[in-house]
């Protein structure tokens, strides 16, 4: 049976050295049942140190190999208290102040943040939603003109280009998840792919007039509100409960971390799901939750390529 802890002492008690944090991280990976990450068939011999051998490859290994914590520097403790400030703050935490509080460089607390964010994007929230769906769009962003000359983005010298970066947005109103998805531009092929992908042909689907969504009628009982004539609600029409997510995630970035990059801007969209998809349980919950799907590596050099 997994610790249970519902607050940063009780953390810091919880696990005191780096081999109740390896433990722990085993019980979650392999629940008694060590599978090698090199060949799952393979029998695996234990070894000294908490390391095991996979028999047909050769190879050594331990539960942070193939993981986000693969290579780290970092004592497993650190990565469990960042893990813990991270997913239990409303809004996130900056890489600034997490350096702070770890006493780490600000660079490994942002590389740190990032892998996490990678874990974030878990599987979990992503079953097919079947009820009734809202489907929106929003920008984040300043505008080219706003820009200091230095940091402004033209085509040619003169055309500006995306001023703005879209991300499309679905929440499903029964079970309260939200799916999110940073594109280059919201057309009606792109956002057909995503809302069919994520979607059951069974759900009631609701957007704005925007003429993005004008095929969507085709796969679904489709409904609308028509926010140009300053209508917000038509029935069960509106896209309140999604609008809702797009002010917390501008209000976590403005307050929080002040700007990000287009390139990232999908991590810290996932980040901020993963939040809201894991709002009514405990921290203890979404802590273990997030190191069920540590399997996956980032590294430094694809992290700024």
């Amino acid at each position: 049976m997994l610790p249970e802890f519902q607050s940063i002492l009780e953390l810091t008690t919880t696990f005191p050295t780096e081999v109740s944090c390896i433990e722990h991280l085993e019980a979650i990976r392999w629940n008694g049942n060590v599978v090698s990450p090199f060949d799952a068939t393979s029998k695996v011999y234990k070894c000294k140190g908490n390391k095991y051998k996979c028999k047909n490859t050769g190879k050594y290994f331990n539960v942070r190999t193939a993981t986000i914590f693969e290579d780290t520097k970092l004592p497993l403790q650190k990565w469990f208290m960042a893990l813990y400030i991270f997913s239990s703050h409303k809004k996130g935490i900056s890489s600034h102040q997490l350096a702070k509080d770890l006493d780490i460089t600000q660079k490994s607390a942002w590389f740190v943040l990032h892998r996490l964010r990678y874990a974030f994007d878990h599987p979990a929230f992503k079953a097919l939603m079947n009820n009734t769906v809202e489907v929106d769009e929003t920008y984040v962003g300043g505008r080219e003109i706003n820009k200091h000359e230095s940091k402004k983005n033209y085509a040619d010298g003169q055309k500006r280009l995306n001023e703005k970066a879209p991300i499309i947005g679905l929440i499903d109103r029964e079970d309260g998840r939200v799916i999110v998805q940073q594109v280059d531009k919201p057309s009606h092929d792109v956002i057909e792919y995503i809302v069919t992908k994520n979607v059951s042909q069974e759900a009631t689907l609701i957007s704005d007039q925007s003429r993005a969504y004008n095929k969507m009628h085709k796969f679904y009982d489709h409904k609308r509100v028509d926010h140009s004539a300053k209508q917000y609600v038509n029935g069960i029409a509106h896209t309140n409960t999604i609008e809702g997510f797009w002010s917390q995630l501008k209000r976590g970035i403005d307050g929080i971390y002040h700007w990000v990059s287009v390139k990232h801007l999908g991590a810290y969209a996932h980040e901020f799901a993963y939040r809201y998809n894991t709002r009514k349980i405990n921290e203890n919950n979404r802590f273990n939750l997030v190191l069920a799907n540590m399997v996956g590596r980032l590294t430094y050099k694809e992290l700024i390529a």
